[in-house]
């Protein structure tokens, strides 16, 4: 059997990195929230002000799946720890082993990183991916729920909208 190329992306692979993305919204239902593009993918993954990676797995030179992660912190543990975005294999490509290697390769980054902890989220109907996370060793925390702000909200919240008159930003916000 023939095994997965894992490898950071490159430049190079931006656009069958939103391809990717493009097909991970869909099987989610959520394609009508994609507003990524090229340049904005571009930016984030190699830009000036870089913040996220992308891994992508490669199967017999067609790209078959990627994941995209970021450091963040943990206050409990004082050391950051490794937060996956994204993890997506293309359904001609499932049941191969890509996901799992996909999983290793980005907890071998977040433990040669000395982070805390590797964590991700999952859609909670998306019961066989949820399964697979628990068949290596991922613990749920149903206790945790996660609480967004974008779009008009985050415009509103950003201009204090909704906020005693007492409390103000810290000046260093403005």
């Amino acid at each position: 059997m023939t095994a997965a190329l894992i490898r950071p992306a490159t430049r190079a692979d931006v656009p069958s990195l939103l391809a990717l993305v493009q097909g991970l919204a869909d099987y989610e239902r959520l394609s009508h929230l994609v507003e990524a593009t090229e340049a904005s993918l571009a930016e984030a993954l190699f830009g000036p002000s870089a913040n996220v990676e992308a891994l992508l797995a490669e199967w017999q030179g067609e790209a078959a799946g990627f994941a995209l992660y970021f450091h963040n912190f943990s206050t409990f543990l004082g050391r950051r720890g490794l937060y996956l975005e994204d993890l997506f294999v293309k359904p001609a490509f499932r049941r191969r082993g890509i996901g799992r290697a996909l999983l290793v390769a980005c907890a071998r980054v977040a433990h040669a990183r000395g982070c805390g902890r590797f964590e991700w989220m999952a859609l909670d109907w998306n019961t066989p991916a949820i399964d697979f996370y628990k068949s290596l060793g991922a613990v749920e925390h149903p206790e945790w729920r996660l609480l967004r702000v974008s779009g008009d909200a985050l415009a509103r919240l950003a201009a204090g909208e909704g906020r005693p008159e007492d409390v103000q930003p810290p000046h260093d916000w403005a």
